[in-house]
């Protein structure tokens, strides 16, 4: 059976309709961006007018640098708790037998409820940001507004805002196929999140200087690890554990 992506858009569409109907996504999708978007206005605006133009450059990008780090935790954050419930949220409501024992392969199923978590969170990170470099160009000073809009901070956003949702995709949804408790796979999901959030930590804050180099090498390794998620994920879901509880047996293709 070859690889269909009917069957990923009809798993694609069945998450979102189930995202409308779930308050915990809706609430997950609605405050998280808020609260990030907050966090960075404040730090964004909490730059004195006197110290604005005086403050030495590289105190300005620390602070800028921190701004843009809280938007980095919704391609981060918000993927991992929606890839974590994707399997386990659907077993403990009775809904996801139904699926698995129609001919739908893994690998579609999987990319069907990955693409769920990571169509919505581009389209919400990529909002916040677009609202903060607004917010940035319109109020604040024009030092910080410069900074902001400097080509090293810009990158690292563009950049990796879908990087990181893949990798917390994929974590999230191999924690959520092997646990059995929704609340103990969103904590595990979310910390695994964070590892590379640390390396991109160190470039928005200029510990390591987000040279075009080094950024488009971390990138090309968190690219190649989001390629074969599916695949590496694919390769542990086991149907049967999920369908019946039982022991695994080799998975057919």
């Amino acid at each position: 059976m070859t690889f269909s992506w009917t069957r990923v858009g009809a798993i694609l569409r069945k998450e979102l309709l189930d995202y409308r109907r779930n308050r915990f996504v809706i609430i997950t999708m609605a405050v998280l961006p808020v609260v990030f978007v907050v966090l960075p206005m404040i730090q964004l605006f909490s730059v004195p007018a006197s110290g604005a133009g005086s403050a030495s450059v590289v105190k300005l990008d620390t602070r800028i640098g921190l701004s843009l780090l809280y938007m980095l935790l919704i391609p981060a954050i918000v993927p991992s708790t929606l890839a974590a419930y994707s399997v386990v949220g659907e077993r403990e409501q009775g809904t996801l037998e139904p699926v698995l024992i129609t001919p739908i392969r893994r690998e579609e199923f999987l990319v069907g409820k990955a693409l769920a978590a990571f169509i919505p969170t581009l389209v919400i990170a990529y909002t916040v940001f677009g609202v903060f470099l607004g917010a940035a160009a319109l109020f604040a000073q024009r030092d910080v507004a410069s900074a902001v809009f400097e080509g090293s901070h810009v990158l690292v956003q563009l950049l990796f805002t879908p990087l990181l949702a893949g990798w917390s995709i994929w974590v999230g949804i191999a924690i959520s196929a092997r646990s059995r408790d929704v609340r103990a796979a969103q904590q595990l999901g979310t910390l695994a999140s964070l590892p590379p959030l640390v390396v991109v930590a160190l470039m928005a804050l200029n510990v390591i200087t987000p040279s075009s180099g080094i950024a488009l090498a971390f990138a090309a390794v968190l690219l190649v690890i989001d390629g074969f998620g599916w695949r590496a994920v694919a390769a542990m879901f086991d149907r049967e554990r999920l369908v019946t509880g039982g022991t695994a047996r080799p998975l057919d293709r």
